[in-house]
């Protein structure tokens, strides 16, 4: 793991799509066991130039989800390397009972590429605003569950996965992400990232929520508390040393996600915390709610996502102590 911060966040020049695709066309040309499903929404991730480029190893299977998660986990049993593509609520919710028994039952060895998670989804709306994705799959065995913060992390986490093998579920974004890592960073899945420094309150982050925690912190540095923020961007297997530290020399913890608090983020690291090291723990998240339409920012104040509602709950977190 080689990681630099950057010094000034501020949302990237290219969207995660446009580098899932970069990232997959230089695999596939380095690698032709690389094998790429969609189900219908290849415009949607960048990929049409790649199916153009790769048709042989390029597969679209319509709005059949269950059967793209069936196709992919066979082919790899012959040793190819899928990489299958759809929007989150459909990678999860609609293909549940396929990743639990073609792929993760049977040890085969699969990619799920979950798009637009939670707010993400904008004016996609409810039905299309998976909130609960992480928490299925991190429900299911041996399944490796990981949200990359922006591209740099996409495009290693994408490099490191094809040479792994097991089912893993990366949700992301398709848009611009908040870039918080120098390019040529590389990370360690299922290691915890420790961004910023702090001594009163951890505040644990995945995903978009990241860069909120960071704000959060500076803001609360104003008022004159010190925040550490650590970025766990694997949910399953969780870094649970890296909370109980984080618990035993900060004394109160704030989970950020940008998912429901039931079984996501929240959950396991209340897990963590019970099991090893209890200490007050606030959770910013998705109260058990259903998604709506609006924009990302919109949906972020809705939902109480913000810098803000961050820095509130650390403070609570600190009161509880």
């Amino acid at each position: 793991m080689s990681i630099k911060i950057v010094n000034d966040i501020k949302p990237e020049d290219q969207e995660m799509r446009a580098v899932f695709a970069e990232v997959m066309d230089e695999m596939a040309s380095k690698d032709e066991r690389v094998i790429y499903f969609d189900a219908d929404l290849m415009n949607s991730i960048s990929m049409m130039g790649f199916s153009k480029k790769y048709p042989d190893r390029t597969f679209n299977c319509g709005i059949q989800e269950a059967n793209m998660i069936g196709t992919a986990a066979g082919i790899s049993a012959v040793g190819m390397i899928p990489f299958v593509h759809t929007f989150g609520c459909f990678a999860t919710r609609r293909v549940l009972d396929q990743v639990f028994v073609s792929a993760a039952y049977a040890k085969l060895n699969i990619r799920i590429i979950g798009s637009d998670p939670g707010v993400t989804a904008a004016f996609n709306g409810g039905t299309h605003m998976p909130f609960e994705d992480m928490g299925l799959m991190r429900g299911i065995p041996e399944v490796t569950v990981m949200e990359p913060t922006d591209t740099v992390m996409l495009a290693d986490l994408l490099r490191q996965t094809k040479d792994m093998y097991g089912v893993f579920y990366i949700r992301l974004s398709r848009k611009k992400a908040d870039k918080v890592y120098e390019n040529g960073s590389t990370f360690t899945i299922g290691k915890a990232i420790t961004l910023r420094e702090g001594k009163d309150v951890t505040i644990i982050a995945t995903g978009i929520m990241v860069a909120e925690a960071m704000r959060a912190a500076e803001a609360l540095q104003k008022a004159g508390i010190s925040a550490r923020v650590l970025n766990i961007f694997t949910l399953k297997p969780l870094d649970t040393e890296a909370v109980v530290k984080a618990a035993k020399e900060t004394g109160a913890i704030v989970t950020a996600e940008n998912h429901n608090i039931i079984n996501g983020l929240g959950s396991a690291v209340a897990e963590a915390l019970s099991e090893n090291f209890p200490v007050p723990l606030e959770r910013v998240g998705i109260k058990d709610l259903f998604g709506e339409v609006g924009s990302v920012g919109f949906l972020k104040k809705r939902f109480q996502l913000t810098a803000e509602d961050i820095a509130n709950r650390a403070q609570k977190a600190i009161s509880r102590k």
